[in-house]
């Protein structure tokens, strides 16, 4: 395919832009794997964590910069979908409206549990939640030096999570795809297929096995559906558009 797609990908709560970095060698080449760091990890290690949601997206939405005219989608899970979300209805405003949305592995913006995250403050609390999501590899969870390099970014990425109201009303122009996983502990059926509220766009649903990690644990499953709705908008006009809404559960 010769358009080549910039996916701009949020990582989630507690993590940085490294967990998408295998998605640079398992999507097909004509999609561009933008991972974007968050402050406080990674390349941006020295930077303080940011503690709101607009405090947030202020220091990262200057790191989507597609071509003038370049079609582009975000990607973002569990809290990193609700960043992309935001960040997307920000840069609509800016006139600069992402081509496709997908939020993953969470609730919509109206139909969150903001107290789970309230309740988390102790480091115990933390670690128990982590062990719970079963998406933290266990000699980290053992690791005494690795755990107190993630419980402040966790820390500060739950209190985003805790302190985030949806507005109401606001909704994207952009068309949005909303993923979960079939036996999620945080998130229900319901809750994910609520994110049609939040596009004047097409919507679509999929529900793929697995629980808050299906993004790694069905990865192949994933990447289909994420080549699947981008190859309609790398071909443009010309492409079958996807229905207003589908329901999707993979085998």
């Amino acid at each position: 395919m010769s358009v080549r797609i910039p996916l701009y990908c949020l990582p989630y709560a507690g993590s940085s832009a490294s967990v998408y970095a295998r998605w640079k060698r398992r999507l097909s080449s004509w999609i561009e794997v933008i991972p974007v760091e968050l402050p406080g990890r990674g390349r941006r290690m020295a930077e303080p964590l940011a503690v709101t949601l607009p405090a947030l997206l202020e220091r990262i939405e200057n790191d989507v910069r597609p071509e003038p005219g370049q079609p582009f989608a975000v990607f973002g899970h569990s809290l990193g979908a609700i960043i992309a979300f935001e960040l997307a209805v920000r840069l609509e405003a800016q006139g600069r409206r992402p081509s496709l949305v997908f939020a993953s592995g969470t609730g919509s913006p109206g139909a969150r549990d903001r107290e789970r995250f309230a309740a988390l403050k102790t480091d115990a609390e933390l670690r128990a939640e982590l062990l719970r999501l079963d998406g933290t590899p266990e000699h980290v969870l053992a690791d005494p030096e690795l755990m107190e390099l993630t419980l402040p970014v966790l820390r500060a990425d739950f209190q985003i999570a805790a302190s985030y109201a949806a507005t109401p009303g606001r909704t994207l122009g952009a068309p949005l795809v909303a993923i979960g996983g079939s036996s999620d502990p945080t998130t229900s059926a319901d809750a994910i297929a609520a994110w049609r509220d939040q596009t004047r766009g097409d919507f679509a649903l999929h529900m793929l096995p697995g629980g808050h990690f299906f993004i790694h644990a069905e990865e192949s499953a994933l990447f289909a559906l994420l080549e699947q709705h981008l190859r309609s908008i790398a071909l443009g006009p010309a492409a079958t558009a996807a229905p207003a809404t589908t329901a999707v559960t993979a085998p």
